[in-house]
């Protein structure tokens, strides 16, 4: 389990981190996003050891963070937004450096290699890593996140700047860990990938938690159920008078309805104008509608 409680943040008169607090259990993936600012970096650095809070306690398992940094190394795979890796090496002898720190044997480094290589589509081939593309890059990136096999990961923007394929692969091979019960802490500028593979989300705003919870808890926050109306009419001008305007899409006229109330009262009237519809398409808020909120 993840415990923080009031972390705070300050760098000189600027407050990075405004007591923020959150719980979730392992074998969970964690999303954070915000704006550009919010305090999504500063708040991975700090789970992941290598900044210390101003103030508050934060604990992973049994180990108080705060206090034992250097405790959560042998447990933690960190992965900065940019891949800063040794261009001049291999992909093999970049795992084998690390690996070695991390206290593998030679057999160890080699077989975890082959299987970090396999799981990621990761074909280095004996190249130096200056000659791999993006998406190769940011792979190898992973794999020595991966090395000393962790159970605890800290992702900043893993697929940040790739083409959506390798994109893609990447939230997919997310939720393999989370099968093989690693807990995932991420930030992404991709909401659609939060959504989808997040157990919980925490959102953040100038340093503060403005909301956390999972998808459903969240769209009870930002929104309920909203309705899109399909239909078809000979003459809409027997809709005019009608305060709530249409619009044109797929070949129907299309009303947005808020709650149910209004669901009803647009069909009623849809029938008595004398029109038929054609489909109701129910929607959730999205993350990226959230978030647009919370910038207001």
């Amino acid at each position: 389990m993840i415990t923080a409680r009031n972390l705070t943040k300050n760098f000189d008169s600027f407050a990075a981190l405004a007591d923020v607090s959150f719980e979730f259990e392992d074998g969970e993936i964690f999303g954070i996003i915000g704006h550009n600012g919010a305090g999504k970096t500063t708040l991975l650095k700090i789970i992941s050891g290598l900044i210390a809070p101003t103030s508050g306690a934060l604990y992973i398992n049994d180990i108080d963070v705060v206090k034992n940094p250097v405790a959560l190394k042998e447990t933690l795979g960190y992965l900065p937004e940019e891949s800063r890796l040794y261009e001049t090496m291999t992909a093999e002898n970049y795992l084998a450096f690390f690996g070695e720190i991390y206290g593998l044997s030679a057999q160890e480094i080699r077989v975890r290699s082959a299987q970090l290589f396999a799981a990621l589509s990761l074909e280095p081939d004996g190249k130096k890593i200056g000659e791999f593309s993006k998406g190769m890059k940011r792979k190898a990136a992973i794999a020595r996140s991966l090395i000393h096999d962790p159970m605890f990961l800290v992702y900043d923007e893993a697929t940040s700047g790739l083409d959506p394929m390798t994109s893609r692969f990447i939230a997919d091979y997310l939720r393999t860990l989370k099968k093989e019960g690693k807990t995932i802490v991420l930030s992404a500028h991709n909401l659609y990938q939060v959504e989808a593979i997040c157990d919980k989300v925490m959102i953040l705003k100038r340093g503060k938690m403005v909301a956390f919870g999972n998808m459903h808890q969240l769209r009870d926050q930002f929104g309920s159920l909203t309705y899109t109306i399909f239909f078809a009419i000979e003459d809409p001008g027997r809709l005019v008078g009608h305060a709530k305007p249409y619009r044109q899409e797929e070949g129907f006229f299309v009303w947005e309805a808020q709650d149910m109330k209004e669901l009803n009262e647009c069909t009623r009237i849809i029938t008595e104008s004398g029109g038929r519809v054609e489909k109701i398409e129910s929607h959730y808020p999205s993350l990226e509608e959230m978030l647009v909120k919370i910038g207001k």
